[in-house]
């Protein structure tokens, strides 16, 4: 399927798909507990951009065009989108968002952690959290430098953000 049959011949849905490589991708409905991080980490960050006025964050099933070409179109669970790039934004997203979160679960958990983790630096996604709930567990891998750096934070630990370095969030806040 090419990004044009993707976009212009399929049924606006709430359901979350993906275009990977010319390939429509529908997994299941996420569950509850899914649902329910994915909003507090939404809140969590947009109540944040919203008091700096830093730009914009959305939540799944909103389209992320990274390839037209290649027929690359993911939904991450969360992303920011800083203020000077939100002319990527139309009806979908044209480009790289400057933050996603990919909430992991188990049936996905290994695909958002290799190909998408890979896509998402690849096509310039500046940082990625990957939150693991059963380990309540956020790794933030940072695209930024000349290598990728990684932090993780459980607990009390603070999750550290280079794309959102103001923002104060431990881990047991995500999680509690």
């Amino acid at each position: 399927m090419t990004t044009d049959q993707y976009l212009d011949d399929t049924d606006e849905t709430n359901r979350i798909r993906e275009l990977a490589m010319g390939r429509m991708l529908e997994p299941p409905a996420p569950f509850f507990s899914h649902q329910a991080i994915a909003l507090k980490i939404a809140r969590i960050i947009g109540d944040h951009v919203e008091a700096f006025a830093l730009g914009r964050v959305a939540i799944a099933p909103v389209d992320v065009v990274l390839d037209r070409e290649r027929a690359l179109v993911l939904q991450p669970d969360v992303f920011f989108i800083a203020t000077e790039r939100l002319a990527i934004i139309r009806d979908q997203v044209w480009g790289p968002p400057d933050l996603v979160v990919e909430i992991l679960s188990p049936r996905t958990g290994h695909y958002d952690r290799t190909e998408k983790l890979d896509w998402y630096r690849q096509y310039g996604v500046r940082e990625c959290w990957l939150v693991e709930m059963r380990r309540e567990l956020v790794t933030v891998v940072n695209f930024t430098g000349a290598l990728q750096a990684t932090r993780t934070a459980r607990g009390i630990e603070a999750i550290e953000s280079s794309i959102l370095p103001r923002l104060e969030v431990t881990a047991a806040t995500v999680f509690g």
